[in-house]
């Protein structure tokens, strides 16, 4: 009979040995699913830059061409808050038959790069904060962009104007478009320092 009830506890012993070793298998495997899904989620929930955004819309592939062949990637990809007023693939073709090829060349990296800082504006500025500053100035403002010149910006009618060096307007298509260091607000037309 004692022997009976050794082997008894012994198989009882063992089976609530598995049955731990196996409870603590699932808890560890859950805890790896809880991280793995946790990195996820914030995987998700990050924003790209600048220039991940705008290498992920389409619309602003010539941009991205022209940003790289400037070298100014790594400045739009780094930390800082700028606003940048983006021409999309149209407002590229709207240039003078051969104008883009131009700039694209080696030899007018600097002409490139005037013009592609030209359209960026240190500093996080929304749609409301542009149309806020243009209630406050009487519907006109100008803002300095990274390149040195300013650009103006008009309220007409109800909506934002923006006019470069050259005098030419240049209309908002989206604005506030997210990006981790910064807004970017497509235009229709490529500004002109």
């Amino acid at each position: 009979m004692i022997k009976n009830i050794s082997l008894w506890s012994l198989i009882a012993l063992l089976f609530v040995a598995c049955g731990e070793k196996k409870e603590k298998k699932d808890n560890m495997e859950a805890e790896k699913m809880e991280t793995v899904e946790s990195y996820g989620e914030e995987m998700e929930e990050e924003t790209p830059t600048i220039v991940g955004v705008a290498v992920d819309n389409a619309d602003f592939s010539t941009l991205v061409t022209a940003l790289q062949t400037a070298d100014l990637v790594d400045a739009l990809n780094g930390e800082g808050e700028f606003t940048v007023f983006a021409p999309t693939n149209a407002a590229f073709d709207q240039l003078p038959d051969g104008a883009l090829a131009d700039l694209l060349k080696p030899e007018n990296k600097e002409t490139l790069t005037s013009v592609l800082t030209y359209h960026v504006v240190p500093g996080l500025y929304t749609a409301s904060d542009v149309v806020q500053a243009l209630k406050n100035n009487d519907g006109t403002f100008t803002a300095e962009t990274l390149q040195g010149s300013r650009i103006t910006f008009k309220m007409e009618g109800d909506k934002v104007v923006l006019y470069d060096n050259k005098g030419n307007a240049v209309n908002l298509i989206a604005t506030d478009i997210e990006a981790s260091n910064g807004y970017i607000h497509s235009v229709d037309t490529v500004l002109m320092p």
